[in-house]
């Protein structure tokens, strides 16, 4: 009896190693409830697959998204990346907002004063010629806790960069201050990939970024 025991308790083990991060391809244990799991390695924190939206769900979801680009709010909201924008490169420079949903205040903002950037979304502008591009810096606001697949897009945006050029970032980290079963975070399905800092710390060493910043939501990547 005391075999099979070990053997049941073994095997359970090793089934709850068995979730491979999608992001460094590591081993995770269970972190909260059967809906998220935390990577040993990167520490990142995603949905197992069986509990992904298809991909018709998820569209659904994005489609119900009432924001407006003309809302100052939300204008204010993605202020740290527009900002740095503004302050950082010139009108004549070419910026990718990659994931811009809808309608992107990051967008409106940029080309009202005259800057050049292209709005990609792989559900609502999804024109593949611009991922054949070289941009001076990209946009990416709510977007990466999306990533089904962040090891594939992470290296993606690298390689969509110019050589010096930078990756602006806006999502909410987790860190163990937070009541994960009361963060609101979690509760957007479509929210399936969840950063700590140690997490953006790996995606620097492994993508081999010159430079990282981060400042609450808001992370800075140099190529």
């Amino acid at each position: 009896t005391t075999e099979i025991f070990r053997k049941d308790f073994e095997n359970k083990k090793i089934g709850v190693l068995m979730s491979k991060c999608p992001l460094c391809q590591n081993s995770s244990t269970p972190f909260y409830k059967d809906e998220f799991y935390e990577c040993i390695c990167c520490k990142g924190i995603f949905r197992p697959k069986e509990k992904l939206l298809d991909n018709e769900k998820e569209k659904q979801r994005y489609e119900s998204h009432t924001n407006n680009s003309d809302d100052l709010g939300y204008q204010n909201f993605i202020a740290p990346i527009t900002n740095s924008i503004l302050n950082e490169y010139k009108k004549s420079d070419l910026g990718l907002d990659f994931g811009c949903g809808k309608d992107s205040p990051i967008i409106k903002v940029l080309r009202q004063n005259e800057y050049k950037i292209f709005e990609y979304d792989p559900y609502f502008f999804d024109d593949k010629k611009l991922l054949e591009e070289k941009y001076d810096y990209i946009a990416c606001c709510e977007v990466i806790e999306h990533f089904y697949n962040p090891k594939k897009e992470f290296e993606l945006l690298k390689k969509l960069l110019k050589e010096d050029g930078v990756l602006y970032l806006m999502t909410g980290i987790y860190n163990d201050n937070i009541d994960f079963s009361k963060w609101w975070y979690k509760n957007d399905l479509t929210h399936v990939f969840i950063f700590q800092e140690e997490t953006f710390e790996w995606i620097e060493k492994e993508f081999a970024f010159k430079d990282m910043k981060i400042e609450k939501n808001f992370i800075r990547l140099s190529r």
